[in-house]
Formats: structure tokens, C-alpha cells, sequence
């Protein structure tokens, strides 16, 4: 992806709102909004944005469990699997 043919004036999104955001759903490229020569903002389709929440949240918790696997805060496989089998034989015999 070439940022380069990505960015564009404030004025142009100002005058091609409904195009931009045509072009943001097709293309799903975001788009990066300059004011004054400076670049200020990022825009991106929503099917775009969500997809980076959900990647940043995937990353957090991988790297959540690194941390914790580093602190030495590990449960043993078969213990998680007794505990979750546990909490079923509960559920079910509660239903």
C-alpha cells in the first residue's frame, strides 16, 4: 500500500465527503487527511477499523499471557480441563 497516493487536503474531504467514503468501503485503504501541509488525521471504513480492534485486542491478551508465563503464573493443562469439566457437571445438574 503506497501512503503517498493516500493523502489528501482537508478541502477535498470537505468537497468529496461521499466520494471518500465510497472509496474507503471499496478500496478499505485508509486515508490520511492533511490541514495546513501538516498530516492530522487517519480515516478508514468501519469493516477496516474493526478488524485493527479486533488484531490489538488479540495482541494484548498474547501478550498478557507472555508476561504472566514469564512471572511463572501457569496452570497446568489437565487442571484447567478438570476445573472446566467440574463447572459443566455443576451446570448440568443445576438444569
Amino acid at each position: 500500500m503506497r501512503y503517498s497516493q493516500q493523502i489528501k487536503p482537508i478541502s477535498y474531504l470537505k468537497a468529496n465527503a461521499a466520494e471518500v467514503m465510497n472509496n474507503l468501503t471499496r478500496s478499505r485503504e485508509p486515508l490520511i487527511i492533511t490541514q495546513n501541509g501538516e498530516a492530522k488525521a487517519v480515516i478508514q471504513d468501519i469493516a477496516s477499523y474493526e478488524e485493527t480492534q479486533e488484531k490489538l485486542a488479540l495482541l494484548k491478551i498474547l501478550a498478557l499471557g507472555q508476561k504472566q508465563g514469564e512471572a511463572g503464573q501457569i496452570t497446568d493443562v489437565n487442571e484447567v480441563v478438570n476445573r472446566l469439566k467440574n463447572k459443566r457437571k455443576k451446570l448440568n445438574a443445576c438444569a
